[in-house]
């Protein structure tokens, strides 16, 4: 999502830090902001249904993304929102929305961020497939040790196991098709607008999903204060990301987005009192460390994609 005048979000301490830290510092505020905005979500499970949540946190997203549409460099060029491939990139984001917020009702929020983490692998996995990016044999490697923590995380076949891990699986299949769905649209659509369409057609499917969820439930004044703060978490989320990759280096930002998982393990023991296991917690970092060494792999050889963009303007990052 694009605002103007983005480089003023970190204008006030461009003299304290170097453009490669205030990217850093950019980018794990925006991580701070989509788990915010997950646990937000979580507590809201209490009262409605999933459908109900999804409906009217993305009337509040909706509204400040007009705002920001409106304000934006040809704001006037409604065509652009009609290009197929932008509704691809909304039908993959309403499967991730879908799959991760049903995992995320049922699922420590820790553990759900965990088995996110692996989106940049199946990312680079994706793009060797169907994109035809060079991936080399150390970088195979990576994915496959990545994988592998996502088995000792998700433990199917063990006492351990709950079949909830399996929609968390989907959401980073469904997110990174997404990605790479995003990688073909044309640079001259601006990201506001492909936010637009997003956000409009999340909205949408939370309102279809109400009754058969188990229809509407009585909104308190706190519950609206809530989905409220959800939606702004998640806006400013998508703003700071964007500013970090204006001022700093990708390859040298990009392994700070694994920083969700620190907010993930923090929020859920301070909201819901989750403490993860030792196998969630192995799994967890082996899947890290897979992705930052696929990360260095592909600063060495010279190539920025497409794990780095994963985390690129046009794309939506684990915020659903």
């Amino acid at each position: 999502m694009i605002v103007g005048q983005d480089d003023n979000i970190c204008s006030g301490y461009n003299v304290l830090l170097s453009p490669n830290l205030r990217g850093a510092v950019l980018i794990s505020a925006s991580m701070a902001g989509f788990t915010i905005n997950d646990a937000l979500v979580k507590v809201l499970f209490s009262s409605m249904n999933m459908g109900q949540v999804m409906f009217l946190r993305g009337i509040f997203a909706t509204a400040l993304v007009a705002v920001i549409l409106a304000y934006s460099p040809g704001a006037k060029r409604v065509g652009l929102l009609l290009q197929p491939v932008v509704a691809i990139r909304a039908l993959f984001e309403m499967g991730a929305t879908i799959s991760f917020l049903l995992a995320l009702s049922h699922l420590p929020i820790a553990n759900v961020s965990a088995v996110m983490q692996a989106l940049p692998l199946v990312v680079t996995l994706g793009a060797a497939f169907f994109l035809s990016e060079p991936v080399g044999w150390r970088r195979w490697i990576a994915i496959i040790v990545g994988f592998a923590g996502v088995l000792i995380i998700v433990r199917p076949g063990f006492s351990g196991f709950s079949a909830w891990s399996l929609l968390a699986l989907g959401a980073v299949v469904c997110s990174a098709t997404r990605d790479l769905v995003t990688h073909r649209i044309s640079s001259e659509i601006p990201t506001a607008y492909i936010t637009t369409v997003t956000s409009i057609a999340i909205t949408f499917c939370g309102g279809v999903l109400i009754v058969p969820m188990g229809g509407w439930s009585e909104v308190s004044m706190w519950a609206l204060l809530l989905l409220g703060l959800a939606a702004v978490a998640m806006i400013c989320a998508h703003q700071f990301i964007i500013a970090s990759l204006r001022v700093g280096d990708i390859s040298f930002i990009a392994p700070f987005r694994y920083t969700a998982f620190l907010w993930a393990l923090l929020l859920g023991y301070l909201f819901f009192g989750d403490v993860p296991d030792f196998l969630m917690l192995l799994g967890a970092g082996i899947v890290v460390a897979s992705g930052l060494y696929a990360l260095y792999r592909e600063h060495r050889v010279g190539t920025q994609r497409p794990i780095a963009e994963s985390t690129g303007p046009g794309m939506a990052p684990d915020g659903l």
